[in-house]
């Protein structure tokens, strides 16, 4: 299961080298999540309503290695957004992917721009 961890890389929006059409910003729930592939990887996309922010990170919980992200609760902490894990509990920043309770394990996390209605994510491949 090491080979998808080490699939997944944060990308800042300074290193995009394509932005990938995730859907149509009806297609994601308000305050939730929904699961896009791209390639061989599943990425969680947060509509966060309640920041008027978009936000996308791995699928993968690297705690458990369960393809759950999407379906996590997301929310704030000390004005951090996160997504926690709907199984496990874990905690992750939407915005640099460490993870909030303290443990080592981190998650990536992927640029988001919203045009005319479209949501895309930012990689680097």
């Amino acid at each position: 299961m090491q080979n998808l961890i080490t699939q997944y890389n944060s990308v800042p929006e300074t290193a995009v080298k394509n932005w990938f059409l995730a859907g149509k910003t009806n297609d994601f729930p308000e305050d939730g999540g929904a699961c896009i592939k791209h390639g061989s990887k599943q990425i969680a996309v947060f509509n966060f309503t309640r920041r008027s922010k978009w936000y996308a990170c791995q699928n993968l919980c690297p705690h458990k290695l369960e393809m759950v992200l999407s379906r996590g609760m997301i929310g704030e902490e000390e004005n951090i957004p996160k997504v926690a894990c709907p199984l496990h509990k874990k905690t992750f920043s939407l915005e640099d992917g460490h993870n909030l309770n303290g443990d080592e394990l981190e998650i990536a996390v992927y640029p988001v721009k919203i045009e005319a209605g479209n949501v895309y994510i930012g990689f680097s491949d």
